[in-house]
């Protein structure tokens, strides 16, 4: 019985996130998120393992696995993957089974048990991107070229609050386009498998000093009135996390 409502409970969540890919085809992306909180003093050995992961990866070119990788300052490692439905998480699973068959047994399980060795809690989730809400006038990439510097901004807010903080990044996106900001920026919103209701806004920059001067300029740009159109989102705020990480593309994968 209680494998029979598991069953149920994901195919109906897979109806839902493929029910909303389709209603909003090109508006929306689903992205699968497996996020490993690792300890600080085993982020060397964790690197090891995960470049040795993406390289066997390569090596037998699996086909039903492809991810980018980032790491926060924080030491947490999220691999994410786009996703039409739930179902396509269970593929990217057959793909791990493929790797298996291939290296053998014992050296697979031994690379993910080393692995296991290095965090203290990893889980998965989904996330939504809202190309609707984003700014990127040259279009919308989650991996510009030459910006691996990644700064985001949780904006935690409860279930009733998601209309009014949508409605709120609106405006911030009109006001954008209408100064022709130069700040580039992607909004992302909480989905199956997270805790709590949130958006997400990433912003690349080339590092830490890039960002810093971006923000300074598109500061002056935007004016004082600015801080009105910003208050729309943040009258909805319960909570906001800043996170500073940079894009690993040495753990990211693709076949060929």
């Amino acid at each position: 019985m209680k494998t029979l409502h598991s069953k149920l409970f994901v195919a109906l969540a897979a109806f839902a996130i493929s029910g909303t890919a389709l209603a909003q085809e090109k508006t929306t992306q689903a992205y699968w998120v497996h996020e490993d909180r690792v300890k600080p003093s085993m982020v060397m050995e964790y690197e090891k393992v995960s470049k040795e992961l993406t390289d066997q990866c390569k090596e037998h070119n699996i086909q039903t696995l492809a991810w980018i990788s980032t790491q926060s300052d924080d030491f947490r490692y999220l691999f994410v993957s786009p996703i039409d439905s739930l179902s396509d998480i269970s593929k990217a699973n057959k793909g791990f089974g493929t790797l298996r068959d291939k290296m053998g047994e014992e050296a697979f399980d031994t690379l993910f048990d080393d692995m296991g060795k290095c965090y203290d809690a990893h889980g998965d989730y989904v996330i939504v991107l809202d190309k609707s809400l984003s700014y990127m006038p040259e279009g919308i990439t989650q991996t510009p070229e030459g910006q691996d510097y990644r700064r985001f901004y949780y904006l935690h807010t409860t279930p009733a609050g998601m209309k009014g903080m949508k409605e709120g990044m609106q405006a911030v996106k009109k006001m954008y386009e209408d100064k022709g900001s130069k700040r580039h920026y992607r909004v992302y919103r909480s989905g199956f498998g997270t805790m709590g209701s949130f958006y997400m806004v990433a912003i690349a920059a080339k590092d830490g000093v890039s960002y810093e001067m971006m923000g300074d300029a598109n500061e002056k740009l935007l004016g004082p009135e600015a801080q009105a159109i910003y208050g729309k989102v943040m009258q909805h705020v319960t909570k906001m996390e800043e996170v500073t990480g940079k894009m690993r593309p040495d753990l990211a994968y693709s076949p060929k």
